[in-house]
């Protein structure tokens, strides 16, 4: 099934290069998004087929190191473009820590540089220039390590993950995650009147989006995320909270990422509660057709009353924010980030996305492809609740 090829070093990754995301099928999930792993060392080994004596011995190194891959310092994630790896078995997850994708169409294996952009697998035998991929917290190339005909690559990887210092070093040092960490976006009397609203007409279930046949649909996950929403329907709230925005977010977003905010997107508020197991796994905010306009995110907490329940951003390391009550954390949609499960009590919060003019084509362009019908979205319509900010 595979063939050692000498392929151009150009199309090789090298480290600094950012890795490439994509969504292949893999063992246990029809659509796995590899970027939702970082935030840890991955390690990707284009092992082509399970039946090389090659790809044996690398498999067998990495099972040899369930102190390195235990999902909290390092993933492993074997790539396979054999069939027979899949139906014969011989190619199995192991958890923690040991993952496969099965790239029987090659889409990794090109992403890569692994495989020629022109190869096919309808062509037969493909040939596959074999490597180990290192990769940051960050997703982005730390090292490519080709196989040799020795098998001394298999010291080498290793080498280098012994050498690595803990994800939340990985630069040297910890650093910050990306974020704006604002005070005094709304005042008291505005949380306790949020948190009323919510008290007295309830919540209901918060699914997530998610692309399935080529529409995104909202879909109810408790084991990715429990989340209750009160959506807020008062014109003059609406009015109110947007003020408050554009004196108070959207300036400090103009002078850190010179981005002018001129449109709001959802109007709830949120409860994670304890008694549910409120909480939201890893996550980007804009992975979809239906949410590839959304710009920044911003986390409104209404009250401080709870313990968990707090944001944090694992590419840059477990620090996590807990806001006080009328702070807000704003960041970019694109940035992977969760929501710890709360322990005690609950938390409220105001969860609006913000975009602009030019993001707002792209969601009417998108808004066809939002449920089983499509969405009336249209840019040009200001009367809507989901425009200006």
């Amino acid at each position: 099934m595979t063939t050692p090829l000498h392929i151009d070093t150009k199309t090789f990754l090298t480290p600094g290069d950012p890795a490439p995301s994509f969504r292949q099928r893999s063992v246990a999930n029809p659509r796995y998004t590899f970027d939702s792993s970082a935030g840890r060392y991955l390690v990707l080994c284009f092992f082509g087929s399970a039946a090389d004596g090659h790809a044996q011995a690398a498999l067998k190194a990495a099972y040899g190191r369930p102190d390195i891959f235990n999902d909290d310092h390092a993933c492993f994630f074997g790539v396979s473009i054999d069939p027979e790896d899949e139906t014969s078995g011989r190619v199995k997850n192991r958890m923690p820590g040991y993952r496969h994708f099965w790239d029987f169409d090659l889409l990794v294996s090109h992403l890569y540089g692994v495989a020629q952009k022109d190869t096919s697998p309808r062509q037969g035998q493909v040939a596959l220039a074999r490597q180990w991929v290192v990769i940051d917290p960050t997703m982005r190339v730390l090292a490519a390590i080709p196989f040799r005909e020795d098998r001394g690559d298999l010291d080498e990887v290793m080498g280098l993950m012994d050498s690595l210092p803990p994800p939340e070093r990985f630069a040297g040092v910890e650093i910050m995650a990306p974020v704006l960490f604002l005070p005094r976006v709304f005042e008291p009397e505005l949380c306790r009147h949020l948190i009323g609203l919510y008290e007295a007409q309830g919540g209901e279930e918060s699914g997530v989006m998610r692309e399935i046949a080529g529409k995104t649909v909202d879909v109810t996950d408790p084991r990715f995320k429990r989340r209750k929403d009160y959506n807020i329907g008062d014109r003059d709230l609406i009015s109110a909270l947007q003020a408050r925005f554009l004196r108070r977010v959207v300036p400090e977003i103009t002078k850190v990422h010179q981005f002018r905010v001129t449109r709001m997107e959802r109007y709830i508020v949120s409860c994670y509660a304890a008694e549910d197991g409120g909480h939201f796994s890893a996550h980007r905010d804009n992975t979809t057709k239906g949410t590839a306009h959304r710009r920044f995110a911003v986390s409104v907490n209404l009250n401080d009353d709870f313990e968990g329940g707090e944001v944090s951003f694992p590419e840059y390391g477990p620090r996590s924010f807990k806001a006080p009550p009328g702070g807000a954390v704003v960041f970019s949609c694109s940035l992977l980030h969760k929501v710890s499960k709360v322990t005690k009590g609950r938390r409220f919060a105001f969860l609006p996305f913000l975009y602009d003019d030019t993001a707002a084509q792209i969601r009417e362009e998108n808004a066809r492809f939002i449920g089983e019908t499509g969405s009336n979205y249209r840019a040009s319509d200001q009367t809507s609740a989901d425009q200006g900010a």
